[in-house]
């Protein structure tokens, strides 16, 4: 910021956001033109990874079903009983550029959130602006591992699942790319997004939206919500909603471990400008 931020009037602030977003939004479109122009391995390799039976999850799932002495798993199929197809001219450009688009915001990530800090950091103090500059690396990092937690098991799970789901043996199975792609994306950006859930807390919590008695209170609703989560974007089988149940349960845990440092720090504070 080339002014000083409280002498900065509203629309000030409006200019400042929009080169903000201008730069996030630069930075998305040439990682999209970099995954663009490596069509090949985002979609035969990253994309359709999870259709074929070699994926490494189901080979895991596979391996876990024959020890625990479950016959006849659909983890251990040859292939899936579906085929995935175009139905529009243009299917398959726009399955290509909204994919590229997506792959840019995901590799392009650690620089949106930096844009974002870059906004806020003028109205803090010193002080808070040193201690919150991990964040962006904490943030980057969480969202990473949420996206790789939905590309190897909420997708793998998902398309298992509806993949060989029939209601009737005359009705074939052809999945259109873009219903395919879409529970792709969805399942990787909600579950990379999910992750920041602890990163969120922290925020709540500063601005006091959120303590750590309101986190333990509702701790019990949460659970319900998370479990019926998992249940609709799992198989109906107990050891799929829990495989993707504990890592949220676990991300709520440690928002309320946030919450209570970020109420203590507050209070020390106080404490310290009283005395």
């Amino acid at each position: 910021m080339s002014k000083n931020v409280n002498n900065m009037s509203f629309l000030d602030h409006l200019e400042d956001l929009r080169w903000h977003l201008i730069r996030i939004c630069v930075a998305i479109v040439l990682c999209g033109i970099v995954a663009f122009l490596f069509k090949g391995f985002i979609f035969d390799v990253l994309i359709f990874g999870p259709k074929e039976m070699s994926f490494p999850t189901y080979k895991w799932l596979c391996n876990m079903s024959q020890f625990i002495g479950i016959e006849g798993s659909t983890f251990c199929a040859d292939r899936f009983p579906f085929d995935i197809q175009n139905r529009t001219m243009g299917g398959q450009f726009s399955a290509h550029i909204w994919t590229s688009i997506t792959a840019g915001f995901i590799v392009a990530f650690p620089y949106v959130i930096y844009q974002l800090w870059k906004f806020i950091s003028p109205g803090m103090k010193k002080k808070e602006r040193n201690h919150s500059r991990g964040f962006i690396i904490v943030s980057s990092i969480l969202f990473f591992i949420g996206v790789l937690f939905g590309y190897y098991i909420v997708v793998p799970l998902s398309i298992n699942f509806l993949g060989t789901y029939i209601v009737s043996d005359q009705v074939m199975n052809d999945i259109d790319i873009s219903s395919y792609i879409s529970l792709l994306r969805a399942s990787v950006l909600a579950s990379g997004l999910i992750f920041e859930l602890p990163i969120i807390m922290y925020f709540l919590t500063k601005v006091g939206l959120v303590t750590p008695q309101i986190l333990k209170k509702y701790r019990k609703f949460a659970l319900v919500i998370v479990l019926v989560l998992s249940a609709v974007i799992t198989p109906p089988d107990i050891a799929s909603q829990i495989i993707v149940a504990i890592p949220v349960l676990i991300l709520y845990e440690i928002s309320i471990f946030i919450s209570k440092f970020v109420v203590k720090s507050q209070r020390r504070k106080e404490s310290a400008l009283k005395t």
